[in-house]
Protein backbone atom coordinates (compact mmCIF):
# COMPACT_ATOMS: atom_id res chain seq x y z
CA UNK A 1 0.00 0.00 0.00
CA UNK A 2 1.65 3.71 -0.68
CA UNK A 3 2.11 6.26 1.68
CA UNK A 4 -0.81 8.44 0.41
CA UNK A 5 -3.00 5.21 0.91
CA UNK A 6 -1.98 4.79 4.94
CA UNK A 7 -2.12 8.34 5.69
CA UNK A 8 -5.59 8.44 4.28
CA UNK A 9 -6.37 5.42 6.39
CA UNK A 10 -5.09 6.74 9.96
CA UNK A 11 -6.33 10.33 9.22
CA UNK A 12 -9.86 10.73 11.24
CA UNK A 13 -13.35 10.91 9.29
CA UNK A 14 -14.83 14.26 9.12
CA UNK A 15 -16.92 15.26 11.89
CA UNK A 16 -20.82 14.85 10.65
CA UNK A 17 -22.61 18.05 11.19
CA UNK A 18 -26.06 17.69 13.72
CA UNK A 19 -28.91 18.17 12.03
CA UNK A 20 -30.38 21.28 13.02
CA UNK A 21 -34.06 21.38 14.79
CA UNK A 22 -37.04 22.45 12.54
CA UNK A 23 -39.02 25.19 14.23
CA UNK A 24 -42.56 24.78 14.35
CA UNK A 25 -44.80 27.95 15.10
CA UNK A 26 -47.05 27.41 18.11
CA UNK A 27 -50.55 26.48 17.14
CA UNK A 28 -53.04 29.32 18.44
CA UNK A 29 -56.24 27.90 17.89
CA UNK A 30 -58.25 29.48 20.25
CA UNK A 31 -56.95 33.09 18.81
CA UNK A 32 -58.12 31.99 15.56
CA UNK A 33 -61.19 31.18 16.57
CA UNK A 34 -61.88 34.03 18.93
CA UNK A 35 -60.73 35.96 15.79
CA UNK A 36 -63.30 34.07 13.46
CA UNK A 37 -66.36 34.56 16.06
CA UNK A 38 -65.51 38.80 16.29
CA UNK A 39 -65.44 39.04 12.29
CA UNK A 40 -68.88 36.89 12.31
CA UNK A 41 -69.98 39.59 14.58
CA UNK A 42 -69.17 42.42 13.35
CA UNK A 43 -70.50 41.54 9.76
CA UNK A 44 -73.74 40.93 11.54
CA UNK A 45 -73.62 44.49 12.93
CA UNK A 46 -72.51 46.10 10.09
CA UNK A 47 -75.48 44.16 7.96
CA UNK A 48 -77.74 44.98 10.24
CA UNK A 49 -77.13 48.98 10.60
CA UNK A 50 -76.61 49.51 6.65
CA UNK A 51 -80.14 47.69 5.94
CA UNK A 52 -82.06 48.66 8.51
CA UNK A 53 -84.46 50.95 6.95
CA UNK A 54 -85.08 52.95 10.10
CA UNK A 55 -81.25 54.40 10.08
CA UNK A 56 -82.88 56.27 7.36
CA UNK A 57 -79.81 56.33 5.51
CA UNK A 58 -81.05 58.80 2.47
CA UNK A 59 -81.73 61.01 4.93
CA UNK A 60 -78.58 61.48 6.56
CA UNK A 61 -76.97 61.67 2.53
CA UNK A 62 -79.82 64.63 2.27
CA UNK A 63 -78.89 66.67 6.16
CA UNK A 64 -74.92 65.89 5.42
CA UNK A 65 -74.05 69.03 3.63
CA UNK A 66 -76.89 71.14 4.27
CA UNK A 67 -76.28 74.60 5.10
CA UNK A 68 -77.07 74.72 8.77
CA UNK A 69 -75.16 71.52 9.16
CA UNK A 70 -72.08 72.88 7.98
CA UNK A 71 -72.03 76.09 10.11
CA UNK A 72 -72.86 74.43 13.18
CA UNK A 73 -69.45 72.02 12.41
CA UNK A 74 -67.79 75.34 11.58
CA UNK A 75 -68.38 76.77 15.16
CA UNK A 76 -67.31 73.94 16.43
CA UNK A 77 -64.25 73.78 15.32
CA UNK A 78 -63.63 77.35 15.24
CA UNK A 79 -64.50 76.76 19.65
CA UNK A 80 -62.44 74.19 19.76
CA UNK A 81 -59.39 75.77 18.38
CA UNK A 82 -60.33 79.00 20.52
CA UNK A 83 -60.93 76.84 23.55
CA UNK A 84 -57.53 74.71 23.06
CA UNK A 85 -55.87 77.68 22.55
CA UNK A 86 -56.59 79.75 25.18
CA UNK A 87 -56.73 76.59 27.68
CA UNK A 88 -53.49 75.77 27.15
CA UNK A 89 -52.37 79.65 27.36
CA UNK A 90 -53.58 79.86 30.50
CA UNK A 91 -52.59 76.20 31.45
CA UNK A 92 -48.84 77.05 30.99
CA UNK A 93 -49.00 80.13 33.34
CA UNK A 94 -50.20 77.85 35.93
CA UNK A 95 -47.75 75.16 35.17
CA UNK A 96 -44.85 77.68 35.49
CA UNK A 97 -46.20 79.23 39.02
CA UNK A 98 -47.20 75.37 40.27
CA UNK A 99 -43.12 74.65 39.48
CA UNK A 100 -42.21 78.31 41.31
CA UNK A 101 -40.16 78.26 44.28
CA UNK A 102 -43.14 81.12 45.44
CA UNK A 103 -44.87 78.93 47.87
CA UNK A 104 -48.07 81.75 46.83
CA UNK A 105 -47.38 81.02 43.35
CA UNK A 106 -47.85 77.27 44.27
CA UNK A 107 -50.29 77.57 46.38
CA UNK A 108 -53.11 79.85 43.91
CA UNK A 109 -51.95 77.20 40.96
CA UNK A 110 -52.67 74.19 43.02
CA UNK A 111 -56.03 75.94 43.97
CA UNK A 112 -57.60 76.24 40.97
CA UNK A 113 -56.78 73.22 39.37
CA UNK A 114 -57.93 71.57 42.50
CA UNK A 115 -61.18 73.64 42.00
CA UNK A 116 -62.11 73.47 38.62
CA UNK A 117 -61.04 69.70 38.19
CA UNK A 118 -63.54 69.36 40.99
CA UNK A 119 -66.42 71.02 39.03
CA UNK A 120 -68.24 69.25 36.16
CA UNK A 121 -68.02 71.08 33.05
CA UNK A 122 -71.93 71.40 32.63
CA UNK A 123 -72.00 72.86 36.07
CA UNK A 124 -69.83 75.51 35.19
CA UNK A 125 -71.92 76.49 31.79
CA UNK A 126 -74.79 76.74 34.31
CA UNK A 127 -73.15 78.91 36.59
CA UNK A 128 -71.51 81.27 34.09
CA UNK A 129 -74.93 81.37 31.82
CA UNK A 130 -76.80 82.25 35.78
CA UNK A 131 -74.00 84.75 36.64
CA UNK A 132 -76.36 87.97 36.07
CA UNK A 133 -77.92 86.59 39.08
CA UNK A 134 -74.60 87.66 41.27
CA UNK A 135 -73.84 90.35 39.34
CA UNK A 136 -76.68 92.28 37.38
CA UNK A 137 -74.02 94.85 36.45
CA UNK A 138 -70.31 94.80 35.49
CA UNK A 139 -68.38 98.13 34.47
CA UNK A 140 -71.74 99.84 34.36
CA UNK A 141 -72.81 97.05 31.50
CA UNK A 142 -75.49 94.65 32.28
CA UNK A 143 -74.00 91.35 32.61
CA UNK A 144 -76.51 89.49 30.23
CA UNK A 145 -74.95 91.66 27.06
CA UNK A 146 -71.57 91.00 28.10
CA UNK A 147 -72.12 87.01 28.84
CA UNK A 148 -73.95 85.69 25.82
CA UNK A 149 -74.07 82.29 25.15
CA UNK A 150 -71.03 82.42 22.77
CA UNK A 151 -69.23 83.89 25.30
CA UNK A 152 -70.09 81.71 28.42
CA UNK A 153 -68.97 79.06 26.71
CA UNK A 154 -65.89 80.29 26.02
CA UNK A 155 -64.92 81.00 29.23
CA UNK A 156 -66.53 78.06 31.24
CA UNK A 157 -64.30 75.77 28.43
CA UNK A 158 -61.40 77.51 28.97
CA UNK A 159 -61.41 77.45 32.54
CA UNK A 160 -62.07 73.96 32.70
CA UNK A 161 -59.36 73.37 29.87
CA UNK A 162 -56.64 75.11 31.78
CA UNK A 163 -56.85 73.14 34.61
CA UNK A 164 -56.34 69.95 32.63
CA UNK A 165 -53.61 71.62 30.21
CA UNK A 166 -51.57 72.76 33.40
CA UNK A 167 -50.95 68.98 34.62
CA UNK A 168 -50.36 67.87 31.21
CA UNK A 169 -47.93 71.01 30.46
CA UNK A 170 -46.21 70.54 34.70
CA UNK A 171 -45.84 66.70 33.47
CA UNK A 172 -43.80 66.90 30.43
CA UNK A 173 -41.33 69.22 32.43
CA UNK A 174 -40.81 67.37 35.41
CA UNK A 175 -40.07 64.51 31.85
CA UNK A 176 -36.77 66.14 31.46
CA UNK A 177 -33.81 65.25 32.87
CA UNK A 178 -32.45 67.74 35.33
CA UNK A 179 -28.76 66.87 33.66
CA UNK A 180 -29.85 68.38 30.67
CA UNK A 181 -30.59 71.28 32.37
CA UNK A 182 -27.57 71.93 34.68
CA UNK A 183 -25.57 70.95 31.43
CA UNK A 184 -27.09 74.00 29.51
CA UNK A 185 -26.34 75.84 32.54
CA UNK A 186 -22.79 74.73 32.46
CA UNK A 187 -22.70 75.73 29.15
CA UNK A 188 -23.95 78.96 30.08
CA UNK A 189 -27.04 79.44 27.80
CA UNK A 190 -29.53 81.86 29.04
CA UNK A 191 -33.29 80.80 30.97
CA UNK A 192 -35.22 81.28 28.19
CA UNK A 193 -32.78 80.00 25.84
CA UNK A 194 -32.55 77.00 27.72
CA UNK A 195 -36.35 76.52 27.56
CA UNK A 196 -36.71 77.22 24.10
CA UNK A 197 -33.51 74.72 23.02
CA UNK A 198 -33.25 71.94 25.82
CA UNK A 199 -36.51 72.09 28.16
CA UNK A 200 -39.66 72.18 25.14
CA UNK A 201 -38.57 69.96 22.63
CA UNK A 202 -38.02 67.00 24.86
CA UNK A 203 -40.83 68.30 27.11
CA UNK A 204 -43.53 67.63 23.95
CA UNK A 205 -42.86 64.13 23.43
CA UNK A 206 -44.31 63.92 26.92
CA UNK A 207 -46.50 66.97 26.06
CA UNK A 208 -48.15 65.80 22.68
CA UNK A 209 -49.95 62.54 23.43
CA UNK A 210 -51.94 63.72 26.43
CA UNK A 211 -52.55 67.27 24.93
CA UNK A 212 -53.69 65.19 21.03
CA UNK A 213 -56.37 63.12 23.70
CA UNK A 214 -57.02 66.46 25.11
CA UNK A 215 -58.03 68.00 21.79
CA UNK A 216 -60.32 64.82 20.63
CA UNK A 217 -61.98 65.33 23.56
CA UNK A 218 -62.24 69.09 23.51
CA UNK A 219 -63.81 68.84 20.49
CA UNK A 220 -66.61 65.95 21.04
CA UNK A 221 -67.22 68.36 24.70
CA UNK A 222 -68.00 71.27 22.47
CA UNK A 223 -71.45 69.59 22.29
CA UNK A 224 -72.46 69.88 25.54
CA UNK A 225 -72.91 74.28 24.82
CA UNK A 226 -76.04 72.82 22.82
CA UNK A 227 -77.74 73.44 26.74
CA UNK A 228 -76.64 76.80 26.84
CA UNK A 229 -78.41 77.28 23.07
CA UNK A 230 -74.78 77.81 21.48
CA UNK A 231 -75.78 76.50 17.99
CA UNK A 232 -73.22 74.32 17.37
CA UNK A 233 -72.87 71.10 15.37
CA UNK A 234 -75.08 69.31 17.79
CA UNK A 235 -78.00 71.91 18.47
CA UNK A 236 -77.86 72.73 14.96
CA UNK A 237 -79.47 68.95 13.83
CA UNK A 238 -81.73 69.55 16.87
CA UNK A 239 -83.38 72.05 15.45
CA UNK A 240 -83.81 69.85 12.15
CA UNK A 241 -84.97 67.17 14.03
CA UNK A 242 -87.51 69.13 16.18
CA UNK A 243 -88.50 70.42 13.05
CA UNK A 244 -88.90 67.04 11.32
CA UNK A 245 -89.02 64.46 14.14
CA UNK A 246 -86.44 62.49 12.58
CA UNK A 247 -84.04 62.18 15.38
CA UNK A 248 -82.22 58.92 14.78
CA UNK A 249 -80.70 60.12 10.98
CA UNK A 250 -79.89 63.69 12.41
CA UNK A 251 -78.46 62.01 15.27
CA UNK A 252 -76.18 60.02 12.71
CA UNK A 253 -75.25 63.34 10.39
CA UNK A 254 -73.30 64.79 13.85
CA UNK A 255 -72.41 60.92 14.50
CA UNK A 256 -70.48 61.02 11.61
CA UNK A 257 -68.97 64.23 11.47
CA UNK A 258 -67.38 63.92 14.67
CA UNK A 259 -66.45 60.84 13.33
CA UNK A 260 -64.76 62.23 10.39
CA UNK A 261 -63.10 65.13 12.26
CA UNK A 262 -61.69 62.75 15.19
CA UNK A 263 -60.11 61.10 12.51
CA UNK A 264 -58.28 63.71 11.15
CA UNK A 265 -57.10 64.70 14.35
CA UNK A 266 -55.82 61.47 15.27
CA UNK A 267 -53.90 60.80 11.85
CA UNK A 268 -52.08 64.94 12.72
CA UNK A 269 -51.79 64.03 16.18
CA UNK A 270 -49.91 60.88 14.89
CA UNK A 271 -46.99 62.30 12.58
CA UNK A 272 -46.74 65.05 15.27
CA UNK A 273 -46.08 62.73 17.80
CA UNK A 274 -43.50 60.73 15.01
CA UNK A 275 -41.92 64.46 14.32
CA UNK A 276 -40.95 65.42 18.31
CA UNK A 277 -39.64 61.64 18.75
CA UNK A 278 -36.76 61.76 15.95
CA UNK A 279 -33.71 60.75 17.48
CA UNK A 280 -35.73 58.06 20.46
CA UNK A 281 -36.88 55.58 18.52
CA UNK A 282 -34.66 52.77 16.85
Amino acid sequence: MSSDTLSQMAAPAPPVAAAVPRIVPRRRVGQWIAAGVLLVLLGLVVNSVLRNDAFQWDVVAEYFTTTSVLRGLGLTLWLTALVMALGFALGTLLAVMRLSANPVLRAVSWGYVWLFRSMPILVQLLFWFNIGALYPQLFGVKTVDLFGPVTVAIIGLTLHEAAYAAEVVRGGILSVDRGQIEAAQALGLSRSRRWRRIVLPQAMRSIVPPAGNMLIGTLKGTSIVSVIAVQDLLYSVQLVYHRTYQVIPLLLVATLWYVVVTSLLSVAQHHIERHYARGTQR
